[in-house]
């Protein structure tokens, strides 16, 4: 029999939380014992004593927690020092952006921990319900728009009034997937005029569907990868790109970017110049600031106001609607456990050859899994560059 065990997140900034009650009971309802640290669920206001009412146990010591958990469940990544204090061959699920993480994989191989990261589960039907990057992504895109409304100094919607006809806030959505979707969809609702761009033409549909203007820019040979992720520009594609958003920037009153590029820096689109050239008073909300930043001068976490724009770097974006991210992230851990767990032996199952475990298994066996991390790897390597 596996237990499940959760530890409160180490990062004081996270308010998301790995497990709600709902979900201890579906796992515990299963055979899947649950132990979770006390206080763990306060970030996103569940008490100790409605966990313990779903029927998890209360630990009230850390290391011996994590020392005795089957499976280890957090949303970000673990601090070193207590990859040490897991069960060698214990099981590991997160966020821990593999791609740029080798000490971390040296901790996990080290033990021999299996580490399944959430933000590698691959983006087909059957997985959808454990899809923890878009669920994230959705609600970033939500926070994004609300963030940039309270901060700009118009209403969204179209108004008559007897005073005279207020005009609807011009919004310009930078990348349509998830995140840029539900922006989309957000400043719709509030009544905004909204023109959106994407690498992508087969998004422009979505787009058109939720009352966007979808913006066509020729950039050549585009496209996205089979999991759904939009393609690296080249260095001539993105100069040209940036010429033809600054002219939508420029009329624009809020600006959301989005664009990012799977287990890479996130691509640079809007440049100081192109700030410049903005209407005093606008908005740009960064959603790529904390992997690289889509927008020069964005700083995560920090407003910066660059000639009378205010640029927002949202860090941890979903964080600001931690209730509802939390909800969202449980329900996707849960159903990836629940998809591979044998009710006969009460145990967490790896079938290497599925698609899913395919996808988001690191580490296995004191060796790296993934293929997709392993040709990176191998790439960094021919390239006279780090491991990762």
């Amino acid at each position: 029999m596996m237990t499940v065990t959760v530890p409160r997140e180490y990062d004081p900034e996270e308010t998301r939380v790995p497990l709600i009650p709902p979900d201890v009971k579906a796992l515990i309802q299963r055979g899947a014992p649950v132990e979770i640290e006390s206080g763990m669920g306060s970030p996103s206001g569940y008490s100790d004593g409605e966990y313990r009412t779903a029927g998890a146990k209360v630990v009230q010591n850390r290391k011996a927690l994590i020392s005795s958990g089957d499976i280890i469940l957090r949303v970000s990544r673990p601090p070193l020092p207590e990859i040490e204090w897991q069960k060698p061959g214990s099981v590991h699920i997160s966020y821990f952006d593999p791609f740029n993480e080798p000490e971390l994989l040296d901790a996990f191989l080290s033990r021999g921990i299996k580490a399944l990261s959430m933000e590698m589960i691959p983006r087909i039907t059957r997985a959808q319900k454990m899809d923890a990057l878009s669920s994230q992504a959705s609600l970033s895109g939500y926070v994004a728009v609300i963030l940039a409304a309270e901060r700009l100094h118009k209403i969204f919607p179209m108004m008559m009034t007897p005073a005279g006809t207020i005009a609807p806030v011009r919004v310009f959505v930078i990348g349509a997937g998830v995140a840029g979707l539900q922006a989309i969809a957000t400043a719709r609702r509030l009544g905004a005029r909204i023109e959106a761009f994407d690498t992508r033409a087969v998004v422009e549909e979505e787009v058109r569907s939720l009352g966007a203007k979808f913006v066509k820019i020729d950039l050549g040979e585009t496209g996205q990868t089979r999991n759904g992720y939009a393609k690296s520009l080249t260095a001539e594609q993105l100069e040209l790109q940036r010429r033809e958003i600054a002219k939508y920037c420029a009329t624009a009153d809020v600006v959301i970017t989005t664009a990012q590029v799977f287990g890479k820096k996130a691509p640079l689109i809007v440049t100081r110049a192109m700030i410049e050239a903005m209407k005093m008073g606008s908005v740009v909300v960064d959603l790529a600031a904390e992997s690289g930043g889509n927008v020069e001068g964005s700083v995560p976490g920090q407003e910066v106001v660059v000639g009378g724009v205010t640029l927002v770097g949202l860090k941890n974006p979903p964080g600001h609607v931690s209730v509802h991210a939390s909800q969202m992230y449980s329900r996707n851990v849960t159903s990836l456990i629940l998809e591979f767990w044998d009710d006969e032996t009460k145990e967490f199952t790896l079938p290497l050859e599925d698609e899913i475990i395919r996808g988001c298994l690191v580490t296995h066996d004191h060796a790296i899994f993934s293929e997709t991390l392993r040709t990176v790897m191998k790439e960094g390597e021919k390239n006279g560059a780090a491991s990762l």
